[in-house]
This record gives structure tokens, C-alpha cells and sequence, in this order.
């Protein structure tokens, strides 16, 4: 049996779908019904990460476990590791993020994803990181404003990014939780290309069938955008981030998407023609 947790986020679901379409998987969900109809392809345990007796149910029987943590506040990764060794779990496979491997990269999130691994890797029980550079759907973000008046706002608009889709990430992931001979292996991924928020907006703009007009923000407007959704660390370490991805740091592609998987990477034409119903409206996900 292999636990996938963070199955309502964008990656997490997409590895529950993935393994349950070829077999038993179960869910830890702190909210079940948002998995919606997909809990019925799975089995769900209700509870927390800081809820000892439904993690300890979750990870009954199971041999492996797709892990993945958000909280900046929270040791949820001291919590799953500790569980998961008590258990016999054999195999943990943690999404992380590709910039714990860059020494420049010295954000919150990233310096918290660093302890992270150091938990997972002082915890006992086998790891892989998946490192994924930053989602395609982040871009979901624009929608409100493609919607109302046909604009896409971002901060440094020709700054380019290897942006990777979650369904690669997933897949990734679920190479890792059902194949042999990851243990101890970190796996950067990546988009195929690098790409620019303006790039992007042109590929949506075809993407929709209607104009688009990127408007660049600036560092101050940016920051209060990002205050009205998180708290001043967490919104000053998305700035750091952005930072580093104007400077370059964030172009670099690499191939582990064909090598654990078989085949390319989709670039983000693809993503955005499979996911444009999100941007207009019509996708009642």
C-alpha cells in the first residue's frame, strides 16, 4: 500500500490519480471532501499531520509514502518521518523544491525545506527528494485578472523560468514510490524550456483565442499583492525567489522527466491549452 498526503494540492493529486489508476492506494486528507469524487477511487483516513492516532491509521500497512509539507510553522516532516520509522515504513518520497540545491538560494522556504530533508534524512527510513522547480500552474494565479479585463500582472515579465508541469512531477514521483533503486537519490525537475511570464501570456492569449496584454509590476505593488495572501515572511521569501529568477538563476532545464519517465516534459502550450477552462470560468475543479 503506498500513502499519498497533500492529494488536494496540485501535485499530490495528481500522484493519487496516477498510482490509483493501477492499483490500492489510500489518502491522509485533513479535508476529505475536497478530494471530491476521487475519494471514491481511494481509501481516505480524515486527520492532520499533528494528529498522531489518524497518521498513525494512515500508515498502517503502508510501505511507502508520497510526502508533502507546506507549513512554514508546523515540523509536519519531523511528524510523517517519526511516524513513517515507527511503522516499518520502507520508502519516503518527499516533494521538496530544486532550490535547496543552489547555495544562492537563501529564502525562508527554501532554508525550511533544507531542515526538512535534514529531518527526513536523520529519520531511518529511505528517501527520495523530488526537487521540482516552480509550477506551470502557478500561473493559475492570473485568471481573476485575464477574466475581468483580458490583463495578466506579474513581477519581472522577461525573467525566465524552467517551469515544469505538475502532472510531470507526479509522474516523477510515482517512478520513484513504484520503481527500484531510488533510495537515497534527489531529482531535480524541470520543464522543457525556459520561459518568461510575457512568453507565457502569448502562449495563453492563443491558448483562450483572445487577446492578452501583460502589464509588469513592480516590486512594491508586488509585495503588497502577495501580503493580502500570506504572512510578511513567507510574501518577502516569495521576493527573494523572484529575485534570483530575474538574475537567471532559475533557467537552467534538465532531462529527469525523460529519464524516469520514458518521455519529454510538456511545455507550457500544453499545459495551457489542457487548462484553459481555468482561466475563463468554465472549470468547476
Amino acid at each position: 500500500m503506498i500513502l499519498v498526503t497533500g492529494a488536494t494540492g496540485a501535485v499530490g493529486r495528481e500522484v493519487a490519480a496516477q498510482l490509483a489508476a493501477a492499483g490500492p492506494v489510500r489518502i491522509l486528507a485533513r479535508r476529505p471532501e475536497r478530494l471530491g469524487a476521487f475519494g471514491n477511487r481511494a481509501e481516505v483516513v480524515a486527520g492532520a499531520y499533528a494528529d498522531r492516532q489518524a497518521l498513525d491509521r494512515a500508515l498502517r500497512g503502508v510501505t511507502s509514502v508520497f510526502l508533502v509539507t507546506n507549513s512554514p510553522t508546523e515540523p509536519d516532516d519531523e511528524r510523517v518521518a517519526a511516524a513513517a520509522a515507527e511503522a516499518g515504513v520502507r520508502h519516503l518520497v518527499k516533494l521538496s523544491m530544486m532550490a535547496v540545491e543552489e547555495p544562492d538560494a537563501s529564502d525562508l522556504i527554501t532554508r525550511l525545506q533544507r531542515e526538512n530533508e535534514r529531518t527526513i534524512r536523520e529519520s531511518g527510513v529511505p528517501w527520495t527528494f523530488v526537487r521540482p522547480r516552480t509550477f506551470m500552474s502557478n500561473t493559475l494565479s492570473w485568471a481573476a485578472g485575464i477574466r475581468s479585463d483580458g490583463v495578466v500582472r506579474a513581477l519581472h515579465g522577461d525573467a525566465p523560468v524552467a517551469c515544469v508541469d505538475p502532472r510531470d512531477v507526479a509522474a516523477v514521483a510515482v517512478a520513484a514510490l513504484t520503481g527500484t533503486g531510488h533510495e537515497g537519490r534527489a531529482y531535480a525537475v524541470s520543464g522543457p524550456e525556459a520561459i518568461t511570464a510575457r512568453e507565457q501570456t502569448a502562449q495563453l492569449s492563443r491558448a483562450l483565442g483572445r487577446p492578452l496584454r501583460f502589464e509588469e509590476l513592480g516590486v512594491a505593488a508586488a509585495r503588497t499583492a502577495l501580503l493580502a495572501k500570506y504572512p510578511r515572511p513567507v510574501a518577502e521569501a516569495f521576493l527573494e525567489s523572484a529575485e534570483r529568477q530575474r538574475a537567471g538563476a532559475k533557467a537552467g532545464v534538465v532531462s529527469t522527466v525523460r529519464q524516469l519517465t520514458g518521455r519529454s516534459a510538456r511545455p507550457y502550450s500544453v499545459w495551457s491549452a489542457d487548462h484553459a477552462d481555468a482561466f475563463t470560468g468554465r472549470d468547476d475543479r
